[in-house]
């Protein structure tokens, strides 16, 4: 549950980039630097490529997932760089050296100034030694199933022991955000580990790209975890239709939002035999976000009092959703806080108008389009209920994003009220929301981090899934 969406509401306060650049010549290639706020590191990346008329280029801002973002307001003028990028109210001037490899300058946002120096060709991929190499040692397969209710057909790959045989077999489901099947994050590849893993120990494993994005279609920007749902349900029919799988051991893995997705379609269907939900919220969505924004604020070492400022705003603001029918009425009422929030004055400056406007216009949409409206509104805990199928919870001590003790004793409580009792519910020490091995948990550590997934968590999976399946 790592957006840039997300992150941006859970840091309503601070600037966080997601642009780019475009301008004049001496400087093709690709320039990396790092942008240090307050305790947080932001690693940019500018890829410029040269035209008949001047430069295009994109932007690329890994601790976001952020890639290829297009860019305006640019010049190069005597060895100066120039940035503008009025939407979010950021400007960057820097001084190209002697030597053509480096620009020293200043960032600006919303009146803070933060030095940034660019690089040319710095940017490096980091290690991933968990990311398994090529050929595998088990049989994979290309496929594609449909969701007939939605009319979309989405893509994914099958991981099997052998091409034949009788397998239980698990559904890996994927946190928010346009994901693809192996749910690729900062360089890692949390699903492709962990569906590596399994199938090495005797599971059928499928993985699939979200509707629109990668091979699968459909559209992402109007769907809701209820849709997402959908397109699980579909991953087990395809399942159930084929002869090397067991038809009474089909199961679903779910991290982060995937975590609610499970019981939600588990609740409803006699056709999922168990499920494990990594990271799984079990707090209303209103309440887990200011949850999230408390803790990462935390853990990247925000002034506390910076932090509850924002902790107050966004909880208005998530009321005004929550509260609201449709979204015309919270679109009208988030824009009208928004000014008040922001201290946005009137101006007679055309260009500051327009700025200010687009800055309202960005928060609103963020706040209000159909997926975080159904997130804010939905609480897990009743879906869980409802689940009677057994239950692995894991969650990471150090997450920030899905806090561990919080979600915990609501997943409890709730599983306990729904007189399930197959159900093991294990905090992981140490470990943060992708479940890696983590110092303080903040998701700028995620891209430092060389390790994919920790072993001993996904040790927990299989032998809980041993014992579920009653292999030997």
């Amino acid at each position: 549950m790592y957006t840039t969406a997300i992150r941006r509401m859970a840091l309503l306060l601070i600037a966080l980039l997601c642009s780019a650049i475009s301008f004049s010549q001496d400087i093709s290639g690709s320039w990396a630097g790092t942008l240090k706020i307050q305790h947080i590191a932001l690693d940019l990346i500018f890829n410029i490529k040269k035209t008949d008329t001047g430069y295009l280029a994109s932007m690329d801002s890994p601790e976001q997932g952020a890639k290829g973002i297009p860019v305006s307001k640019v010049s190069f003028t005597d060895g100066t760089l120039k940035l503008s990028i009025p939407q979010i109210l950021m400007e960057y001037t820097g001084t190209l050296n002697a030597t053509g490899d480096k620009i020293s300058g200043t960032f600006t946002q919303r009146g803070q100034s933060i030095p940034l120096e660019l690089e040319r060709d710095k940017a490096t991929v980091k290690a991933r030694p968990q990311t398994p190499p090529t050929p595998y040692p088990y049989y994979t397969e290309e496929v594609s199933f449909e969701n007939k209710k939605a009319g979309i057909k989405l893509a994914g790959t099958l991981s099997m022991p052998a091409q034949k045989g009788n397998y239980p077999a698990v559904i890996l489901i994927s946190g928010s955000g346009p994901q693809d099947r192996d749910e690729t994050i900062l360089g890692h590849k949390p699903f492709l580990v962990l569906a590596d893993y399994l199938t090495r120990k005797g599971y059928a494993v499928l993985r699939y790209d979200d509707r629109g994005t990668a091979a699968s279609g459909g559209d992402f920007a109007t769907a809701t975890s209820l849709d997402f749902a959908g397109d699980a349900q579909a991953a087990v029919q395809y399942l159930k239709g084929r002869k090397e799988i067991n038809k009474k051991q089909v199961g679903l893995i779910g991290h982060s939002e995937g975590g609610i997705i499970a019981p939600m379609l588990a609740a409803q269907s006699r056709d999922v035999a168990f499920i494990v939900l990594l990271a799984g919220p079990a707090v209303q969505g209103s309440e887990l976000l200011l949850l999230q924004q408390k803790a990462i604020a935390t853990a990247e070492g925000l002034p506390e009092a910076q932090a509850d400022e924002a902790n107050r705003i966004n909880s208005a603001l998530y009321d005004i959703v929550v509260q609201s029918k449709t979204e015309a009425e919270a679109d009208a009422t988030l824009s009208t806080y928004l000014k008040e929030a922001l201290q946005l004055k009137p101006t007679s400056d055309s260009a500051e108008r327009i700025a200010q406007d687009a800055t309202i216009r960005n928060y609103v949409s963020e706040l209000n389009n159909p997926w975080i409206r159904f997130f804010l509104k939905h609480n897990p805990a009743k879906d869980i209920a409802r689940v009677q199928c057994p239950v692995l919870a894991l969650y990471g001590e150090k997450d920030v994003q899905v806090p561990a003790k919080a979600n915990a004793e609501a997943l409890k409580d709730a599983l306990q009220q729904g007189n399930n009792t197959q159900v093991s519910v294990v905090i992981l020490p140490g470990l943060n929301h992708l479940f890696q091995e983590a110092t303080t948990g903040a998701p700028s550590e995620y891209a430092t981090i060389e390790q994919t997934f920790s072993p001993k968590a996904m040790e927990g999976i299989g032998k809980w899934l041993n014992y579920q399946t009653r292999k030997k």
